[in-house]
């Protein structure tokens, strides 16, 4: 084992029956069950070692040179819950005459995949009957009454909201609930075909739907609810002071008056809501984002407690979007059988989600593949990395080793 891989160990302490009856993909929960992930070789995984060994350089392919993607990454890769890779490479500061190395248990703002903890959070509350996932989200949210619009269609991005919008103008919760209800439009199919739109603003609302459901903020509802139980002791929003130095720079933003951001959230939105918020916001290591996709890969448990009863994670594996095109395909929050990043991983039982800061996770429950790429692409600007390349390698080199 490296010296990353033992510090890093140190620290880890449908919509109605009608449509549900022809959900698509429907990954095998606990199909797995390897209680926790560990470290192991290449033959305990099941993988051909000499091409397990190519997927950490493929990653590295992208510091340097004409594809450079980001300063630094950490990557990890398993199978049947055995880790064979779990490695940093970079920076994760390079800025300015200040280089702070990548370390294995770096932390990084996880952007997107911060989505993945909100819908955790409320589909565990529908397991415990405080809220429907089918009933109208405006029982909750007065700016929402009489709107169709349910928990399953903001989880599904097929409510009707529009990707984004500025939050900037408006000064609280309710201000900015209100601006997003006043987006939904009427003339745009929602359900049918051409339905799927991928939306922040809705799971912000996802967000203030839990909070008002619950009477708890929704960084204390991840706490309760996901972190809590796994023992996942680096995820956090907003992390404390003193976790600056393991922290991933993001974006070096002079116009708005942060300069280098890092230890704070770099999503514009979230950051104007205190850097809590459902679509964004969640700052993890690698190691704490594969333990939550090995508790889905193992059907809702992990080190012998459960998180998620085996419906409900089958409910958030399975394609509730069949028939709305190429690229549609969703879970209850977790993103289907996307080739676009998770390449020659992409199955009908792959799912995993995608940041903007350079983040992503897969995993498949047939195939007991797993792979977390964390990555500082924003970092000092956003322009690198776009086209996402960076993404299909390590998955191409996994895959091989799996026999894929």
């Amino acid at each position: 084992m490296g010296g990353d891989q033992a510090a890093a160990r140190e620290h880890r302490p449908a919509r109605g029956a009608a449509a549900r009856a022809g959900l698509q993909h429907q990954g095998p929960p606990g199909a797995v069950g390897v209680g926790r992930l560990r470290f192991g070789s290449p033959a305990e995984a099941g993988l051909d070692a000499a091409l397990a060994a190519r997927i950490v350089p493929a990653a590295e392919a992208f510091l340097d040179g004409p594809d450079a993607a980001y300063p630094g990454f950490v990557l990890l890769a398993a199978r049947h819950g055995v880790v064979v890779a779990h490695e940093a490479r970079g920076f994760a500061v390079r800025h300015g005459g200040e280089s702070v190395p990548m370390r294995a248990d770096t932390v990084f703002d996880l952007a997107s995949l911060s989505k993945l903890y909100t819908a955790v959070v409320v589909v565990r509350l529908a397991e415990r009957g405080l809220l429907g996932l089918d009933e109208p989200v405006g029982r909750w949210l007065p700016a929402f009454r009489g709107a169709e619009l349910t928990a399953r269609r903001l989880l599904t991005h097929t409510s009707g909201l529009p990707a984004w919008l500025d939050l900037e103008p408006y000064a609280d919760d309710a201000a900015r609930l209100a601006a997003i209800a006043g987006l939904r439009t009427t003339d745009e199919p929602v359900g049918g075909e051409g339905g799927y739109r991928y939306s922040d603003l809705g799971l912000i609302v996802l967000g203030a739907l839990a909070e008002r459901a619950t009477g708890r903020g929704l960084d204390a509802l991840v706490a309760e609810l996901v972190t809590g139980p796994l023992g996942l002791a680096d995820t956090r929003y907003n992390p404390p002071a003193a976790w600056r130095e393991r922290i991933a720079a993001t974006e070096y933003q002079p116009w708005t008056g942060r300069g280098m951001v890092r230890g704070s959230v770099h999503d514009e939105n979230a950051y104007r809501m205190g850097g809590v918020a459902g679509h964004a916001g969640v700052f993890a290591t690698a190691w704490d984002v594969a333990v939550l996709a090995q508790t889905m890969l193992d059907g809702g448990r992990y080190g012998g407690k459960r998180l998620l009863g085996e419906r409900w994670v089958r409910e958030m594996v399975t394609d509730h979007n069949g028939g709305l095109g190429e690229g549609a395909a969703r879970g209850l929050g977790w993103q289907l059988n996307q080739p676009s990043y998770m390449g020659r991983l992409a199955s009908p039982t792959a799912f995993g989600h995608t940041g903007f800061t350079g983040t992503s996770v897969v995993a498949d429950a047939a195939t007991g593949v797993l792979l977390v790429l964390l990555t500082n692409r924003v970092h000092p600007g956003r322009d690198r990395g776009r086209d996402g390349a960076y993404r299909l390698a390590p998955a191409a080199a996994l895959a091989a080793a799996a026999g894929l």
